[in-house]
C-alpha cells in the first residue's frame, strides 16, 4: 500500500450523510447561537450556515466575531445520542480491517462525539487515536498547518498519508501537502487519488488500483 497512515474524517465519511446525525446537531446549534446572540431561530440558522462557510466551523465565527467560549457550545451541540441514530456496521468493521497501516479521526468535532459515534458504529477499536477540534486551538479543517502538525506528530511524512473526507476543500489542502487522498463522495467529478460512494469500498480501491500498478 502507497501510505502508513490513514487520516480519516468522521462525520459523513464513515457513516452516511443522511443519517441523522447532523440534522441534530444543525437543529442544536441553531438554538444555542439563538440563545447566545439574542436572536431569532432564522437569523441565528443564517448566521450558522455563513460561518460554516467562511471559516469551516459554525464555532470558528461565534469565536472571532462575538468571543464565544467554545466548550459550552462544542458539548451543546454533540449532546444528540448517537446510539438512537447509529447502529454497529459490520462491513464497516470489516471494511477497517482490510484497511493496512495505523489509522486515526481527524475531525471538526470534539473527542467525546467522535468516542460516542465509533462506539455505536463498533469500530473505535481500530483507531488509535483521535485528533479533535481542540488540537489546533479549535482552527478547523480545512487548514494545511493543522493537518502538516497531525502528520509529524504522528511521525510520518505526507507522502506516505492516505487522507479520507467528504469534503473537497479539506482535501486540496492534503493534496497540497503531498498526501494520497480519498473522497467519500456520490458526485461524478473529482481531482483525487480515489473517489468512491461509501467509506465501505476503500479497501476494494485500494487493492484494484494495486493489481493495476503490478
Amino acid at each position: 500500500m502507497p501510505f502508513d497512515l490513514a487520516v480519516i474524517d468522521l462525520d459523513n465519511t464513515l457513516y452516511a450523510a443522511d443519517s441523522g446525525v447532523f440534522a441534530r446537531m444543525d437543529k442544536r446549534m441553531t438554538a444555542f447561537v439563538a440563545h447566545e446572540l439574542g436572536v431569532d431561530e432564522v437569523e441565528a440558522n443564517r448566521l450558522r450556515i455563513k460561518y460554516w462557510k467562511e471559516y469551516g466551523t459554525t464555532l470558528r465565527g461565534m469565536m472571532l466575531h462575538h468571543g464565544m467560549e467554545p466548550e459550552a457550545f462544542l458539548h451543546d451541540v454533540h449532546d444528540i445520542d448517537a446510539h438512537e441514530i447509529l447502529e454497529r456496521d459490520g462491513a464497516l468493521d470489516a471494511a477497517l480491517a482490510r484497511l493496512p497501516g495505523r489509522k486515526v479521526i481527524h475531525t471538526n468535532g470534539i473527542r467525546e462525539h467522535a468516542e460516542r459515534i465509533l462506539n455505536a458504529l463498533g469500530i473505535a477499536h481500530h483507531f488509535a487515536t483521535i485528533y479533535d477540534i481542540r488540537f489546533n486551538n479549535y482552527i478547523p479543517k480545512p487548514c494545511r498547518q493543522t493537518l502538516a502538525s497531525l502528520i509529524d506528530t504522528e511521525g510520518f511524512t505526507p507522502g506516505r498519508t492516505l487522507v479520507v473526507d467528504d469534503m473537497a476543500d479539506n482535501l486540496r489542502e492534503a493534496k497540497a501537502l503531498g498526501c494520497k487522498t480519498v473522497w467519500i463522495s456520490h458526485e461524478t467529478e473529482g481531482i483525487w487519488d480515489y473517489h468512491i460512494p461509501t467509506f465501505h469500498d476503500l479497501p476494494a480501491a485500494l487493492f484494484r488500483a494495486r493489481d493495476v500498478r503490478r
